[in-house]
This record gives C-alpha cells, sequence and structure tokens, in this order.
C-alpha cells in the first residue's frame, strides 16, 4: 500500500480557520486517512484545477496528486467551493 505525505497550501489552512471547529475535526480525520490511500469519497473533476475532491458532508476538499504527495489547494463548503 502506499504511503501518501500531505501538504496543506497556505490558502486551505485559512479555509479551515474560517470553518466551524465540529467540522474541523471531521474534515481532518478524513484528509489523515488520505495518507494511507486514496479512501473516502473521491472524484476526478473534469476541466477543472486541482484535479481531485473529497467530500465530506456538505464540505469539499479539493486536492491534486503530485507523485506520493497530495497538495490540498481549497476546503470549502459545497455551496462555494466551485466558484
Amino acid at each position: 500500500m502506499s504511503k501518501y505525505e500531505i501538504e496543506f497550501q497556505s490558502r486551505a489552512l485559512k479555509d479551515l480557520k474560517a470553518t466551524p471547529q465540529q467540522d474541523v475535526q471531521r474534515i481532518l480525520g478524513k484528509i489523515q486517512k488520505l495518507e494511507n490511500g486514496m479512501h473516502g469519497d473521491i472524484k476526478k473533476l473534469t476541466n477543472f484545477t486541482p484535479e481531485y475532491r473529497l467530500r465530506i458532508g456538505d464540505y469539499r476538499v479539493l486536492f491534486e496528486l503530485n507523485d506520493t504527495r497530495i497538495i490540498i489547494h481549497r476546503i470549502k463548503h459545497r455551496k462555494k467551493v466551485y466558484q
């Protein structure tokens, strides 16, 4: 099983700070599971950068896969994430 290194962009960290605390814990737990492989409700996006999204309830984590690194770009509510 491949091991991934999680890297947060500064924009994603800002998004997390603006997210309600009870949701942050759940989101970080799901992101941590990505280290052990691409598990969860993950979808490859078409014509969109970054190219992957992880669905966690009403939140979306947009990330890209770069060899053994998962680079997280945005963490936003589903209504606002694709704008």
